[in-house]
């Protein structure tokens, strides 16, 4: 590439980011995913649009895509706390799998009562079949709205981990309709493998990993977010050398990375947070922009069709009968099966029949890219109001003003928290040296307002204070019941 057309090319992106950054608060009046804006974007930025960019490279598109799925699957397992895991892993494991199976057959019968041929009706079932935790939490997060109970872990745990199962129905359905491989008696064999050099692959590259962190001593603390970079890079790459399931195996092996101490924890998952949100980001742009809005206008009936048998038969029915047997209210059942949102990961894996040359690809993908668009819009502006509605909300959290880290190679066994002081607590009107603080925790700060006071023994606490906290987790019970719930809380 030419300078000139590098310049060009490069302040055209820096445009299209800064007019999706600035376009953002929208999301939060709308009550819809922030990412469906940067989507609009590029729309209009595209060939048939106001910014006339030309961009029609299917190929391109999937392989920027499948880096950025890496790097989003990666930081979401680095921020899954293994308890939320274990409270939620049977259903979310069952919802992940034949749920997704389940949506995925709905969706392909009803497209074949709406009309479509065979091969599109499938493959629209295949590649919709997965949900997406950022567009669903985003929009939870503009509502100023928290889950409580097992609903919000179910529903981070199982977006997590169903993009796996997405692909590989989309790869096997791809491939019976080209004649490949995958297709016929070889399905069950390359399903197996999928999921079996997916698992021990990702499994062994995260304790690898934890190992290659733990050991390595480099010689800057910014290295470090590149070590955990090339080490979800290998997760996805090397088992997908050998047909395991990369997507499966970076999960996996973020997992077992973040479950475990890490260097320079909190840089490198401030790191890893805003690598996945300039993923998501570019990713959206890159997808409007390969859209034709003529061709998306063609598809609508198809794609409404389609999106209404989604949110309204298919995502209810599987969700409701395959969470009959676990311990949940009726009400989060509803919920969980109306806010199974889908982001970027079905219209990246669309462009996968257009490029293996699948007939009627390129209506496979504006079809899908049409149910994504309606699928964001019309569950989630009603996803507060629903949660309200149904008492499914936790108390709000008052965010902390400021962070504070220790920045170190080694592990510690505390960490610093923040506690808001509330009228109502019991801490408040009390002197720090009359706190019942044990041996090992530190009030270490108070923020009051724009003042930054550091604690004596005669210092008042007052309503509306911030305190930093340095303890150990098994005082973390204790401290929440002192001060209230940690400001940092989930």
């Amino acid at each position: 590439m030419e300078p000139l057309a590098t310049s060009i090319f490069l302040t055209a992106a820096g445009f299209l980011l800064l007019a999706g950054a600035l376009m953002s608060p929208m999301s939060r009046k709308l009550g819809v995913p922030m990412l469906l804006v940067f989507l609009l974007v590029g729309m209009l930025a595209g060939e048939d649009g106001i910014g006339g960019i030309p961009f029609d490279n299917y190929e391109t598109a999937f392989r920027l895509g499948s880096l950025a799925l890496v790097l989003i699957l990666f930081d979401g397992a680095l921020n899954t706390k293994v308890s939320t895991l274990r409270s939620v892993a049977a259903p979310a494991l069952v919802l992940a799998t034949l749920g997704v199976v389940l949506t995925a057959a709905i969706t392909a019968g009803a497209g074949l009562l709406l009309g479509l041929s065979l091969p599109v009706a499938v493959l629209v079932g295949c590649v919709v079949s997965s949900t997406d935790a950022a567009a669903v939490f985003n929009v939870l997060r503009g509502g100023g709205i928290r889950l409580r109970g097992k609903t919000g872990a179910l529903l981070e745990v199982e977006s997590g981990i169903n993009d796996p199962m997405a692909m590989m129905l989309t790869v096997v359905g791809t491939e019976y309709f080209v004649g490949g491989p995958q297709a016929g008696e070889g399905t069950l064999i390359f399903l197996a493998r999928q999921l079996v050099v997916g698992a021990i692959g990702g499994l062994a590259i995260g304790w690898l990993g934890r190992f290659v962190l733990h050991r390595a001593h480099l010689p800057a603390a910014g290295l470090y977010p590149v070590l955990s970079v090339a080490i979800a890079l290998i997760a996805f790459g090397l088992p997908s050398l050998f047909e395991g399931s990369g997507l499966l195996s970076v999960y996996l092996a973020g997992l077992v990375i973040g479950s475990g101490g890490m260097p320079y924890r909190a840089g490198t998952l401030r790191v890893h947070d805003a690598l996945a949100w300039l993923a998501q980001l570019v990713m959206f742009l890159m997808l409007g922009l390969l859209v034709m809005p003529q061709h998306l206008v063609s598809f609508a009936d198809e794609g409404f069709a389609v999106a209404i048998v989604l949110v309204f038969v298919a995502r209810p029915i599987a969700v409701l009968l395959l969470l009959a047997p676990f311990r949940m209210e009726l009400k989060e059942r509803l919920f969980t099966a109306w806010v199974g949102m889908r982001g970027a990961v079905p219209i990246i894996l669309a462009t996968y029949p257009v490029l293996r040359g699948v007939p009627s690809g390129d209506e496979i993908f504006h079809v899908v890219f049409f149910i994504v668009l309606l699928n964001g819009l019309v569950p989630g502006a009603t996803l507060a109001w629903l949660a309200r509605r149904w008492q499914l909300t936790a108390p709000a959290i008052t965010a902390p003003p400021a962070s504070v880290e220790l920045v170190s190679l080694s592990d510690y066994a505390g960490e610093f928290h923040w506690y808001y002081v509330a009228p109502p607590s019991a801490v408040c009107g009390a002197h720090v040296r009359d706190l019942p603080l044990p041996t090992d925790c530190v009030l270490t700060l108070i923020l009051r307002g724009h003042e930054v006071l550091a604690p004596r023994g005669m210092t008042c606490l007052q309503p509306d204070d911030h305190v930093c906290v340095f303890s150990t987790k098994e005082h973390s019970a204790f401290l929440n019941l002192l001060f209230g719930a940690s400001d940092e809380s989930d």
